[in-house]
């Protein structure tokens, strides 16, 4: 067995030891600068012997009578390329220090339960001096904190790193919660000012080691943070410096931050959230303009943290992502206002004192937001195309050169060849017209194009692109989604022409059918389609790959219907453990990406003619989705209850109370039937029920008399049935041969 030793100290790459019974010290590690104390610059591998002339402790030690001076050691340190010890002569020695047992008295304060319990003792009221000043240097030292809250089963905090903190987060949240009560503010108070004046303000942006950065992850759990009171005090100095550090300690608080409980990661983010919401208050009742300046700049702050956490959660989805989007904002600010002077600072840069623009952090957005600041920047884009066309037909009176324009998009089509009709106009119509309002014309048709007009063409031209006779998608069975078929004949107009359509129905604010995954939509918004996206394309290979990687080592790609080389000389590479995820990586590179190229890319340029810009990239890929084809969150009361009645009608009516009962007694298809009949949709908007608004009236004749939908206005002309078998016959009759707008 070998020596036991009592002491170890490290510097900042060498080692020493001391060995009680023998009185001496090893060394090993980098000698360079003499630090290993053998008398030489070399380096050791293994402990040598410090030179010098070390007795052990002994009460019966016998003091040597030759000449040589000796030394008994007391405790020995080692720092950066340096190392020493203090030591005593035989004479006076005493026993050296022992760092298997830590004295107490001789540690850093720390934030612990005997601590907590400690303060809790005394009574509500002005402390001890001596409590108070241990309260004063624990919350005033970046030290102290730092070695508080350490995950000590299996010594964790030992093994603290650039991916591991060390730190338990859970005794963080308890303990601080036991420290910050209501009934002891006098123990709050003497933190909070120790934070705010001692702590944060003294915070570097150079840190000496990993573990100085352990208070960034556990001060954001002290209920002191979230005191709306101490936003300015606390929360926004805070986010300062977590903003001012470097990029290497950044880096390592994120990777800190990526793989917290999301609770934890959801406080940080609610925190900096209640801290934006608390300053755009403030900016609504108003700021003196002396303080507008500081006042941006604490709104920035607690943005750009925000921004810094959800690069973070883009990485590896911590939480949800509209865990983010602060709903408040819409009743805060003015959003239209706010987009057109973030436009105008994309244009011109951002100028001194330039207020903030929320559009720059567009994460915080709910879908209500986004979609109001997408009809935002197409109404400015339609109004600035009709002005245009209106300065040409002026000019066009007095210079014969200028021809006249119309100030809409005019598409004229037959029902009968409503993809040649609208392929032939669209081919024609220059860019900018496409940023005009679209007006649809049915040939031999009376109704005036209000909205619902539009509507049904949109229906119609898309059910006609996606019939199979075109080729053009690949049906999928079990998920009923429909894919660029990668064996079509037809050429990239089409796929240009579903792709403008796409961006019209969107630019128009109409929802239109399309059973495409959430993969279009990511690469709509340049972002990589994923095996979740293939899965919800093929759920059978996505069960394949999943049997695969769970069960068996290798991928056997014999079970696979065609043989298709994902990779160059791919035939002759076997799918094994180590490259399987390559080669699922490859499989959906090739579905969503080589095999549709082409055609992807036509159908991309068609609707970015459209609906480019920079407002596009505010959505996710989900928002993007429900923009263009809406959802299925169906509320039917919530239905009921936005509709408007006109005439004689109102909600206790008697033909009324018959309608609402035959209708909730309807199978979900008849209802989806009922929307396509009175809105020209059978999906709701992306905001819901509630911005569908239904209006229903009676109307003269019987009984005989079916009921008459106005899509162009969400109008229901509702004879007045007695009888609730009649109104449910007539209702039916009415939405099952619905189709083709004629003036009643």
């Amino acid at each position: 067995m070998g020596s036991v030793v009592t002491q170890i100290t490290c510097g900042r790459q060498h080692t020493t030891a001391f060995v009680p019974s023998s009185g001496r010290i090893y060394s090993f590690g980098l000698g360079g600068n003499g630090q290993l104390g053998t008398g030489t610059t070399s380096n050791r591998k293994s402990p040598f012997t410090v030179k010098g002339n070390w007795l052990p402790y002994s009460t019966q030690c016998l003091i040597p009578t030759d000449s040589e001076q000796y030394y008994c050691v007391k405790r020995i340190f080692s720092g950066g390329d340096q190392s020493f010890a203090h030591y005593f002569y035989p004479q006076n020695m005493v026993p050296p220090d022992d760092f298997r047992y830590p004295d107490v008295l001789k540690q850093i304060w720390t934030v612990n339960e005997t601590f907590i319990q400690r303060l809790l003792t005394f009574p509500s009221g002005r402390l001890p001096v001596e409590i108070a000043n241990e309260i004063d240097g624990t919350f005033s030292s970046a030290g102290c904190l730092n070695g508080s809250f350490l995950a000590l089963s299996n010594d964790d905090h030992y093994k603290t790193s650039s991916r591991f903190s060390g730190v338990d987060m859970n005794a963080a949240r308890l303990l601080f919660h036991k420290l910050i009560q209501p009934d002891h503010a006098h123990i709050s108070q003497q933190v909070a000012a120790s934070l705010e004046k001692n702590l944060i303000p003294k915070l570097s942006s150079s840190l000496p080691d990993v573990e100085a950065l352990r208070l960034y992850l556990t001060l954001p759990e002290c209920p002191l943070m979230s005191d709306a009171n101490n936003f300015t005090t606390l929360a926004i100095p805070f986010g300062t410096a977590i903003l001012n550090l470097e990029k290497a300690p950044l880096k390592v608080l994120e990777n800190w931050w990526s793989v917290l409980e999301p609770p934890l990661f959801l406080k940080i983010v609610e925190l900096y959230k209640d801290v934006v919401v608390h300053l755009l208050k403030l900016y609504k009742i108003g700021i003196p303009p002396s303080e507008r300046r500081i006042f941006t700049n604490f709104l920035h702050t607690a943005f750009r943290v925000l921004e810094i956490l959800h690069r973070v959660n883009e990485r590896g989805q911590v939480i949800q992502y509209d865990r983010f989007y602060i709903h408040e904002i819409q009743d805060l600010i003015d959003i239209r206002n706010d987009y057109v002077n973030w436009v105008q600072q994309q244009v011109f840069g951002m100028l001194t004192d330039t207020p903030v623009t929320i559009c720059t952090y567009p994460f915080v957005f709910d879908a209500q937001a986004k979609t109001t600041l997408l009809q935002t920047d197409a109404i400015i884009q339609m109004q600035m195309a009709v002005d245009q066309a209106h300065r040409q037909n002026l000019s066009s009176l007095f210079l014969p050169v200028f021809e006249s324009v119309n100030p809409c998009l005019i598409l004229m089509v037959r029902r009968d060849n409503i993809v040649g009709d609208a392929v032939e106009v669209l081919r024609k119509t220059k860019n900018v017209d496409y940023k005009k309002p679209l007006k649809v014309i049915f040939v031999g048709e009376e109704a005036v194009d209000a909205g619902g007009v539009r509507k049904e063409f949109f229906l119609l031209i898309m059910r006609e692109l996606l019939d199979p006779k075109y080729g053009m998608f690949r049906y999928y069975e079990e998920s009923r989604l429909i894919w660029f078929s990668d064996k079509t004949f037809e050429d990239s107009d089409l796929f240009h022409l579903i792709g403008v359509v796409c961006g019209l129905a969107i630019y128009n604010f109409t929802i239109v059918d399309l059973h495409f995954p959430l993969a279009l939509y990511k690469k709509l918004l340049n972002k990589k389609p994923s095996l979740d996206d293939l899965k919800e394309l093929m759920p059978d290979v996505g069960r394949l790959f999943f049997e695969n990687f769970k069960k068996t080592p290798d991928i056997h790609t014999n079970r696979m219907n065609k043989i298709k080389e994902l990779v160059p000389n791919g035939a002759d590479i076997p799918v094994i453990k180590q490259n399987r995820q390559d080669f699922v990586d490859a499989y959906v590179d090739y579905i969503f990406n080589k095999s549709v190229a082409s055609l992807f890319s036509a159908f991309h340029a068609g609707f970015h003619k459209v609906c480019g810009g920079k407002v596009l990239q505010l959505f996710q890929p989900s928002e993007l989705q429900a923009m263009v084809i809406g959802n299925t969150n169906y509320d039917w009361k919530e239905l009921e209850k936005n509709t408007e009645y006109k005439g004689e009608y109102w909600a206790d009516h008697s033909t009324i109370k018959i309608f609402w009962e035959v209708f909730h007694e309807l199978p979900l298809e008849k209802k989806k039937q009922f929307l396509l009949f009175l809105t020209g949709s059978d999906r709701i908007p992306i905001l819901g029920m509630k911005c569908l608004k239904l209006v229903i009236q009676p109307t003269g004749g019987g009984e005989g008399y079916l009921p008459v939908a106005h899509t162009c206005f969400n109008l229901l002309d509702l004879p007045k049935y007695t009888d609730k078998e009649t109104l449910k016959s007539k209702l039916i009759q009415a939405i099952d041969h619905y189709e083709g707008f004629s003036l009643v």
